[in-house]
């Protein structure tokens, strides 16, 4: 799915060759489906998302890798799972040769909605 040409993210998907876009857009399209509500806006410089008025998820692409930032306890509340990735202080990397672990991204995405609305209430 492609959205306005002159949206913040979509300039910022565009400066990728093909194949990471592919991935971009993957991943876009899942934090929109799993949140239709969030808010989508270009902070830090990349794609981000808000729900409730509190950031939700990031995600970043670099030379070989995709970094999705879920923070604050995103990370720390997957972190059995995301073990076999390269970390960061509040960053996980997916590297191009792997396929995106779309399943714990999912999860992680719904616990950090989850978590973004209880503190809303």
């Amino acid at each position: 799915m492609r959205t306005n040409p002159m949206d913040p993210v979509e300039l910022y998907l565009q400066q990728f060759p093909s194949n990471v876009q592919d991935r971009l857009q993957i991943l876009r399209q899942l934090i929109k489906d799993i949140t239709p509500d969030a808010e989508e806006s270009i902070s830090y410089g990349i794609p981000a998302y808000k729900t409730h008025g509190k950031p939700l998820v990031y995600f970043a692409a670099f030379k070989n890798h995709i970094g999705l930032y879920a923070t604050p306890r995103g990370h720390a509340e997957f972190a059995q799972e995301l073990a076999g990735y390269k970390q960061g202080k509040g960053s996980v990397q997916f590297p191009y040769t792997e396929p995106l672990p779309l399943d714990l991204i999912s999860r992680i995405i719904r616990f950090r909605a989850e978590e973004n609305q209880v503190k809303s209430t």
